[in-house]
C-alpha cells in the first residue's frame, strides 16, 4: 500500500533515443512527478509553451523513447525490513530495470507499481524506467481517434480547446519505501447504512503480505477524535463493527461534510505494531433515482433506454446538483499539486457548486483532489478515461482496461465525495458508435458492481433524457435564452457559452502586435479562438455574434467586456432555467469549469491558471440556494417592443422560505421604470414558486443595453439582475446597433 509519507524521493535524470536499444547520449535533470516534455524543454531552453504557438516545438517528443535513471545507496534496513520501489503512476508503456535486471514491464498510467528491490541490492544501485512512445491506433490522422486503443486521456491527442501534447513520464508520487516483510497491501473500510440512516454496519478488509500469525486492530474515531467503533481479529480475516447514530456526510450546501478517521494497525504475534494506516471516511447514502415525472414518459420499456435516472438522492434528500465539468488544471497532470486543487475547489464552493463532473476525456485526478472534495463537501461524478471514440472489444484492450479500472475503483471508492461512476464521455453517438452492449462498458459496469456496489453507475453521458449542448450563445437563428427555454431534459450535463479570457491572460499568450483586432493565423487561433470545430463559424471567439448585438468593437477591452457580458448572462439563463424545470430536471453542469492551458476564448468559467472570468460571479448568483429569478424570452430587445419576464422564487433548501415582496424594474440611460410588484407565497422545502409575468413596452433609450432588476424587500442576498441588449427601432437590423454607447 503506497502512502505518501513513507516515500523517499529520488534524484532522477532523463535521456531520449529513437529506439529502445539505443542508450541515450546525454541526460538532463528530471522532475518527478512531472513529464518528459517539460524536463527536455527545460534542459534545452525552450520558450514558454503557453505563449503563442510555442507548444508545437514539443510535439516531436511523443515518438521518442525516454529513459529515467537514478543511482542511490541503499538505506540501512532493520530486521525483517525490505526496500521497495513504488510509483502511483507511470505514463504509459514502460520497462523498469534495476542493476541490469528487467524487473517489470507495464502498460497503463493509473495502476500503482510496487517492486521489492531487496534481493537485487548492491552497495551502489542504478534504477532505470524506460518510457515508450505514445501509443497510436493508427498514424493518421493525428487526432483523438489515435487514443481509441489506450486507457489514457484522449484530450492530449488534440481537442477543440486543448493543443496536441500527449504527456509521457512518471506523473505521480514515486520513490523508495522501506517496508516490513509483513505489511498491508490493500485496505478497504466499507459500510451499509440502515434504511433509516440511524446506524451502520462496517466491514474492514485488509489484504497483507507475509502476515501469517499477525493480528488486526482497527478503530474508528469521530471528528473530535473519540472512539466510535473497534474491531480486532487475525490479519487477513474480515472484521465487522457497528456504529450507532453516525453523523452523516453532506454537501456543503445541505449540511456539514462530516469525516471520521479509520485507523488500522497491523500487529505481530507479540502485539508489536508493524504498520498503521489512517484514512478519512464519511457516512452517506448516494442513489441515482428517476426524476419526478420521468417515469411516465415515454411509456415504453426498458426505462434505461428512455429517460435515464438523473436525480441524485443524498441521505434520503433529492437534491438539485449544480456544478461544472472539471478538466485537469494542467496539460501535464504530473505538475498538479495539492495547493492547485485546493485553490480551484475553493472557487467551486464559493460559486455555490455542489458537484464536479470529472470528464472522461481527461485525467482521473490524484488523491489530493478527492481528499479536498471530501473536506469541502463537493460531490464528484467520476468517469473512466474513455471519450468520443469507439473503444474495441479485443482481449488486449479489455485486459488493460480491467487492470486500470480496478486500480481506479480501489483507490477512489472510500471517498464520500464519490457520487457516480460513469463509463466515459459521449460514447453513444455517431462518432463513437458504442452501445450498452459494448464489452468495455459491460466490463466497467461489472467491476463497479463488484468493487463499489453502493455507488451508481452510468454507461456514459449523455444518456436519454440528459443533454449535452448547446455550446454557443447564438446557434442557427436562436440565442441561448430561446434554446434553453424550449428545452426539456432531466439533466444538463454539458452546456457552454464562450467568453474571451481576461486581458491579463491574453497579454501572457498573445504577442502585443497581434492582440487587437483578433485575426485567424495568429496566436488567437493557436489558442483556439478561431476554428474550434473544423474551421466552421462555431468559434469560441464568436465575433459575429458579439457584433450582432453591439456592433464592431473598437478596442480589445470593449470586445472583452461585451463577450464577458454575454457569457455571464448566457450561463445565468441556463442555470436558472434548469432550476425552474425542477423537479423533472435535477442537474445542471456547465462545460467547463477550468482550463489546462490558456485559451484566448473558451467556455470555461476560470481562465488558466486560476483567473475567474466575470461570468463566474453571474453563475454564483444563479446557483444561490434561495434567490429571485426571471424567465426572459430572449437576449436582444427593440425600442417599443413589449418586454416580458416571468418572475420566480427558486428554493433548493430543505426548508420553507417566504413569503417575500418582489419589485421588478427596468433601468437604462439613467431612467428607472417599475413594472411589477408581487407578494409571493412561501416556497416549500426544495420547491420553487412561479409568479406573474412582468410586462412593459420598452421606452426610447440612448443606449445599447438595459437592466432588469428584481428586488426582494429586506433580502438583498436574494436580488437578481439581468443585462440585456437594446437597440433603437431604426437599428433593428443585425449589425447596425449603435457603437460606443454606455449606460
Amino acid at each position: 500500500m503506497i502512502r505518501n509519507r513513507d516515500i523517499s524521493p529520488l534524484a532522477w535524470e532523463l535521456g531520449h533515443a529513437p529506439d529502445k536499444e539505443t542508450i541515450p547520449g546525454t541526460f538532463c535533470p528530471a522532475a518527478v512527478p512531472g513529464a518528459v516534455q517539460l524536463d527536455l524543454a527545460r534542459a534545452e531552453g525552450y520558450p514558454d509553451y503557453n505563449y503563442a504557438g510555442n507548444y508545437r516545438r514539443m510535439t516531436w517528443m511523443e515518438d521518442r523513447f525516454f529513459t529515467y535513471r537514478t543511482e542511490f545507496e541503499p538505506p540501512r534496513l532493520g530486521p525483517g525490513q525490505r526496500l521497495w520501489f513504488v510509483s502511483k503512476g507511470i505514463d504509459y508503456q514502460y520497462e523498469i530495470r534495476f542493476n541490469g535486471h528487467l524487473l517489470a514491464a507495464g502498460e497503463g498510467m493509473f495502476s500503482p507499481v510496487e517492486i521489492d528491490l531487496t534481493e537485487y541490492l548492491e552497495p551502489s544501485n542504478r534504477l532505470e524506467v524506460v518510457i515508450f512512445p505514445i501509443p497510436k491506433r493508427h498514424p493518421e490522422p493525428a487526432d483523438r481517434t489515435q487514443a481509441s486503443d489506450v486507457v489514457k486521456p484522449a484530450v492530449g491527442y488534440g481537442w477543440d480547446w486543448h493543443p496536441r501534447l500527449v504527456p509521457l513520464g512518471i506523473w505521480d508520487d514515486t520513490g523508495l519505501q522501506v517496508r516490513n516483510e509483513s505489511h498491508v497491501a490493500e485496505l478497504h473500510v466499507g459500510y451499509i447504512l440502515d434504511d433509516d440512516l440511524q446506524g451502520a454496519d462496517l466491514r474492514i478488509e485488509a489484504e497483507g503480505r507475509e502476515c501469517g500469525g499477525c493480528q488486526s486492530d482497527w478503530e474508528l474515531l469521530d471528528p473530535e477524535g473519540h472512539p466510535a467503533a473497534r474491531a480486532r481479529g487475525p490479519a487477513g480475516e474480515r472484521l465487522t463493527a457497528r456504529v450507532e447514530h453516525p453523523r452523516l456526510w453532506w454537501t456543503h450546501d445541505h449540511g456539514e461534510p462530516v469525516l471520521y478517521t479509520s485507523r488500522y494497525r497491523l500487529l505481530d504475534a507479540q502485539g508489536k505494531e508493524l504498520e498503521c494506516v489512517e484514512q478519512q471516511i464519511g457516512f452517506r447514502r448516494i442513489r441515482l433515482v428517476m426524476n419526478e415525472g420521468a417515469w411516465s414518459e415515454p411509456k415504453g420499456f426498458p426505462k434505461t433506454r428512455s429517460a435515464a435516472p438523473a436525480q441524485i438522492e443524498l441521505n434520503g434528500r433529492r437534491i438539485f446538483a449544480k456544478g461544472s465539468n472539471w478538466v485537469c488544471p494542467e496539460l501535464f497532470p504530473g505538475t498538479v499539486g495539492e495547493e492547485r486543487c485546493k485553490e480551484l475547489i475553493d472557487i467551486a464552493v464559493a460559486t455555490n457548486f455542489n458537484i464536479l463532473r470529472s470528464w472522461g476525456g481527461g485525467i482521473v485526478n490524484k488523491d489530493c483532489f478527492f481528499e479536498y472534495c471530501d473536506r469541502r463537501g463537493i460531490l464528484v461524478w467520476q468517469e473512466f478515461p474513455l471519450a468520443c471514440n469507439c473503444y474495441p472489444d479485443d482481449p488486449h484492450y479489455l485486459a488493460t482496461l480491467e487492470q486500470e479500472a480496478t486500480a481506479i475503483i480501489r483507490r477512489l471508492r472510500r471517498h464520500p465525495s464519490l457520487a457516480i461512476w460513469c463509463g466515459g464521455n459521449e460514447l453513444f453517438n455517431n462518432w463513437s458508435g458504442m452501445t450498452d452492449q459494448s464489452l468495455a462498458l459491460r466490463l466497467l459496469n461489472a467491476l463497479c458492481y463488484r468493487l463499489s456496489p453502493e455507488i451508481p453507475f452510468n454507461a456514459t453521458s449523455p444518456l436519454n433524457g440528459m443533454a449535452h449542448g448547446n455550446y454557443l450563445f447564438y446557434w442557427e437563428g436562436r440565442d441561448i435564452f430561446q434554446l434553453i427555454n424550449d428545452s426539456h431534459f432531466t439533466a444538463y450535463t454539458e452546456f457552454g457559452v464562450p467568453g474571451i479570457s481576461p486581458r491579463e491572460v491574453l497579454e501572457k499568450i498573445i504577442p502585443p502586435e497581434e492582440l487587437f483586432p483578433p485575426r485567424p493565423g495568429t496566436a488567437w487561433e493557436e489558442h483556439h479562438a478561431f476554428g474550434a470545430w473544423d474551421g466552421s463559424p462555431a468559434t469560441w471567439l464568436g465575433e459575429p455574434t458579439i457584433e450582432r448585438y453591439f456592433g464592431r468593437a473598437q478596442t480589445l477591452d470593449q470586445l472583452i467586456e461585451r463577450s464577458s457580458l454575454m457569457q455571464g448572462e448566457g450561463y445565468k439563463a441556463v442555470f436558472e432555467e434548469a432550476r425552474r424545470q425542477k423537479p423533472y430536471c435535477a442537474m445542471a453542469l456547465n462545460w467547463c469549469f477550468d482550463e489546462p492551458w490558456p485559451a484566448a476564448a473558451n467556455n470555461s468559467l476560470v481562465a488558466y491558471p486560476s483567473v475567474p472570468k466575470p461570468a463566474l460571479d453571474q453563475v454564483r448568483r444563479a446557483c444561490r440556494p434561495l434567490c429571485a429569478s426571471a424567465r426572459i424570452a430572449k437576449f436582444d430587445w427593440t425600442e417599443g417592443e413589449l418586454f416580458e419576464a416571468e418572475v420566480w422564487l427558486l428554493n433548493d433548501r430543505f426548508a420553507a422560505a417566504g413569503p417575500f415582496s418582489f419589485t421588478v424594474t427596468l433601468r437604462a440611460a439613467g431612467q428607472t421604470v417599475e413594472i411589477l410588484r408581487w407578494e409571493s407565497p412561501a416556497a416549500g422545502q426544495n420547491r420553487n414558486v412561479a409568479g406573474p409575468t412582468a410586462r412593459a413596452a420598452l421606452p426610447v433609450w440612448d443606449t445599447d443595453r438595459f437592466r432588469v432588476e428584481i428586488i426582494v424587500e429586506g433580502h438583498p442576498e436574494m436580488d437578481a439582475c439581468y443585462t440585456l441588449a437594446y437597440r433603437r427601432a431604426a437599428c433593428k437590423q443585425a449589425g447596425t446597433a449603435p457603437m460606443n454607447i454606455t449606460e
